[in-house]
Parts: C-alpha cells; sequence; structure tokens
C-alpha cells in the first residue's frame, strides 16, 4: 500500500507539466464561404469538413433526425435504425464527431463547446434544406450528453425534439474515488497515451445482445479500440456536465434506457432521470442493453422514437413504461420518483 501511494504521488507530481490535449477550431482561410453541406460530409463553422451518412426517405421527409454516435463509434451507429425510419418518411444524418471515425484528429477529444456548435450547425443546415420538417436530434450514449450540453446551453440546436438514446451521463460525482484519482493523473501526466480495455473487460461487459452486431463491429476499422486517457477525461466531464444540465431542458425530450445496460449503469441512470426537468419523458426497456439502435429488440425502441416525433405526449406503441417505475420493479429497494 505505502509503495502505490508513493507512485501515485510520484505521478501526480509529475503531471504538474502536462495537460490533457483538446482540439481547437481551425483558423479560417479566405476561401472559406460558410457552413455547407456536401456530398459524404458537411463543412463546419470553422471550414472543417465532417463525414456524414445519410439515409433518405422517399420523396420530401415528415422528419429529420440528426444523428449523434457514441464515445470511439462513428455516423454508421445509425445503419439499422435510419433504413427503419426512412421507410416510415423520415431522413437521417449522421455524422462522424471531431477525433472520432473519419474525422480530423482521430483520437484526439474535441471538447464540448466544438462539439456542441458542430450540432448546432448540422442541425441549422437541416432544418434549411427540409424547412417543412420536424427536426430531431437524437443522442446515443456520448452523443446523448453532447445533445444535452448543447440543448441545456443559452444557444440550443434548432429542433422540435431529442431523443437520448442510454445518455452518458457517468460523470465524476459517480465514479469510484480511485478511478477518478488514476484518471486525473494518467489524463495529465501520460495524455497521449492509449489505453486499451483489457480482455477480461471486454468479454464480461456487453454493450448489446446482438452478437453479430458486435461482430461486425471488431471488424469495422473506422470504430475506435482504445482511448487517450485524456479523451476518457473529457469524456467524465462532459458526462458530469451532461447529468446536472438535464435539468435545464425545455425541447420535448424523450430518454431512453435499458435494464441490461452496463456500460452507463443504474445508480448515474436514475440520478439523472430524477433531477430532469419536465420536458424530459422517460421509457425503460427490461430487455434493453446500452446500444438500444441495435439490440434485437429494437425495433420496439424504433417505433417508440417515430411515434414520439409524431406526438411526444402519446403513449409509446411499446407500452414501456418511466425509468424509474419499470426500474423499480425489478429493483429489492425501489428509487423514489
Amino acid at each position: 500500500m505505502r509503495r502505490r501511494a508513493f507512485l501515485i504521488s510520484a505521478m501526480a507530481a509529475s503531471a504538474s507539466a502536462c495537460a490533457p490535449v483538446v482540439q481547437e477550431a481551425r483558423p479560417r482561410d479566405a476561401a472559406f464561404t460558410g457552413p455547407r453541406l456536401l456530398d459524404g460530409a458537411f463543412t463546419s463553422f470553422d471550414g472543417t469538413r465532417l463525414p456524414m451518412q445519410v439515409w433518405p426517405a422517399a420523396g420530401e421527409p415528415w422528419a429529420a433526425i440528426v444523428g449523434l454516435h457514441g464515445m470511439n463509434d462513428y455516423a454508421n451507429a445509425f445503419h439499422l435504425a435510419a433504413p427503419v425510419w426512412a421507410a416510415h418518411g423520415v431522413t437521417t444524418y449522421a455524422y462522424d464527431q471531431r477525433g472520432f471515425g473519419r474525422a480530423p484528429q482521430r483520437g484526439v477529444w474535441a471538447g464540448p463547446e466544438l462539439m456542441t456548435e458542430d450540432l448546432r450547425v448540422l442541425t441549422s443546415l437541416v432544418r434549411t434544406r427540409h424547412p417543412h420538417a420536424l427536426i430531431a436530434v437524437a443522442g446515443i450514449s456520448m452523443g446523448g450528453a453532447v445533445a444535452i450540453e448543447a440543448f441545456a446551453s443559452p444557444r440550443p440546436p434548432e429542433a422540435h425534439r431529442l431523443v437520448l438514446l442510454a445518455p452518458a451521463v457517468w460523470g465524476w460525482s459517480s465514479q469510484p474515488l480511485a478511478y477518478k484519482t488514476l484518471l486525473w493523473i494518467a489524463a495529465h501526466a501520460v495524455p497521449g497515451m492509449v489505453l486499451e480495455p483489457p480482455e477480461s473487460v471486454l468479454k464480461k461487459i456487453r454493450a448489446t445482445d446482438n452478437i453479430e452486431e458486435l461482430r461486425r463491429m471488431g471488424r469495422d476499422r473506422n470504430l475506435i479500440w482504445g482511448a487517450r486517457p485524456d479523451a476518457i477525461y473529457g469524456l467524465v466531464d462532459l458526462m458530469e456536465r451532461a447529468s446536472d444540465e438535464i435539468s435545464r431542458l425545455v425541447v420535448p425530450t424523450l430518454y431512453l434506457s435499458g435494464a441490461r445496460d452496463e456500460i452507463i449503469t443504474r445508480k448515474p441512470t436514475f440520478a439523472a432521470v430524477r433531477s430532469r426537468s419536465p420536458a424530459v419523458r422517460t421509457a425503460w426497456y427490461p430487455d434493453g442493453w446500452h446500444l438500444l439502435l441495435v439490440d434485437r429488440q429494437r425495433e420496439r425502441v424504433l417505433g417508440d422514437v417515430l411515434a414520439f416525433l409524431r406526438d411526444p405526449v402519446a403513449p409509446l406503441p411499446s407500452g414501456v413504461g418511466p425509468i424509474l417505475a419499470g426500474a423499480a420493479k425489478g429493483l429489492a429497494t425501489p428509487p423514489s420518483s
């Protein structure tokens, strides 16, 4: 124990010379003419080109979704959901957030300021392209945290609905002391070292019950397997902010979570849900995992999202209950409402 304490103290002392790396906005050049939609990408506020995938509805859509992927994922996170929505008249625009997938500075954390501004820009571009459509933002895990940050800000994106799919709300206040201490030290002492999850963890924790999709993801070179400590540090900071700021949402919001989620577990989820604003409606899926748009029961989720877009207060087709009420049935000590 004394040796561990000495090593931690030594690392903490050396960390004072380093700091987490965060991307900065790109300096605009004279040729930049403003944000615009491109074929397979969009140009953001600073001229950065962010790869984008579009699943168009036949004809003019009645709704359009701007999709935000989760940590270490990319736009293809919507490849199972978006075609279903397209068949029901909804076009989906999903993009690779800075530092992920095919976007610039892969692996380097972009920070909430850049990430939320990119979301505002694309949402505005989509609204301009589809002036008569209902505009929604759907955020998966980390993407949900980015969306909360943006919609709770003084400049929320120009959207009519927000869908949070197992949003990442496992912030500093929910982290074990030893974990957050070591993370702080690593992010400041060796910020650029890539950390890969141990094989034992990968075997123990699953993101979905869709094994075929997990195998496909394992072969996808656009996904990141491992992360820099400063990127994880930035993510935890973002999650803490999202957990706090969910109380400030005013846009009609649907917060979805699964009882089998092993990534964002019940404790931080319940804490965030208890502090939500009246604009946030919740849904609890007994057979849902973390990747709700990938799970074998995803059709229920996809149908609920479509129903919510049409009418944010109507009953959900799946018939699932709210998070706290649904979760209480499976707990020895039900959480307070």
